[in-house]
């Protein structure tokens, strides 16, 4: 019967994850186009980065653990560990839904500049400086929680993490001469992808 509740639990918890993808999903292909602007610089070393990400998202679906919950001690333990994918997982796709409504017409999937591009700052981009990549982030090890076997979540994070460090490096330098000492003052007081626990 204990077995019976775990695999109930784990298979709830992977559908509500899985569904969160969809949302996400949603998100970037489901929004009011922005007119098209003249691209003025581009960043193409960000596609590594892209890469790396990737790689690490294909692995937690991919490696998959051949039982659907692993805590089997309580009914209740089981329940609280379940949620916290799936808290994780909607807490990131609602990070990544206001980044993209601030961004407004300047998100694009490239690492790029437009004619007329300006320094957001307010919204999400208050807290960390790359909300959407801290939300895919957050997706992905959701995903792996309920999914990937525990040395594919733990491989994942690590090519996620390098990936990301490239592909934060290679905008912020894009940003960086662009916006010149406006974006240093912004980089001096908001992180990069960890949030801050407390401000001063």
């Amino acid at each position: 019967m204990g077995q019976l509740h775990t695999d109930y639990i784990g298979l709830a918890a992977l559908i509500l994850v899985g569904l969160s993808w969809f949302i996400f999903a949603l998100i970037f292909f489901v929004r009011k186009k922005p007119p098209k602007a003249q691209e003025t610089k581009r960043a193409s070393m960000a596609k590594w980065g892209i890469v790396l990400q990737s790689c690490g998202f294909a692995l937690v679906w991919m490696a998959r653990r051949s039982y659907w919950w692993p805590f089997k001690e309580s009914l209740a333990g089981e329940v609280v560990l379940a949620c916290v994918p799936v808290v994780l997982a909607y807490v990131s796709n609602w990070l990544c839904l206001r980044a993209v409504q601030t961004l407004g017409k300047q998100w694009t999937y490239a690492a790029r500049v437009v004619e007329g591009h300006e320094l957001i700052t307010e919204g999400p981009f208050s807290i960390v400086r790359n909300p959407i990549y801290l939300g895919m982030f957050g997706l992905m090890v959701a995903t792996g929680l309920v999914l990937a076997t525990w040395w594919a979540l733990a491989l994942a994070v690590v090519l996620f993490l390098i990936g990301n460090q490239i592909r934060i490096s290679a905008e912020e330098k894009l940003l960086r001469e662009t916006f010149g000492t406006k974006f240093d003052e912004y980089a001096g007081r908001v992180p990069a992808f960890v949030p801050r626990m407390h401000t001063k």
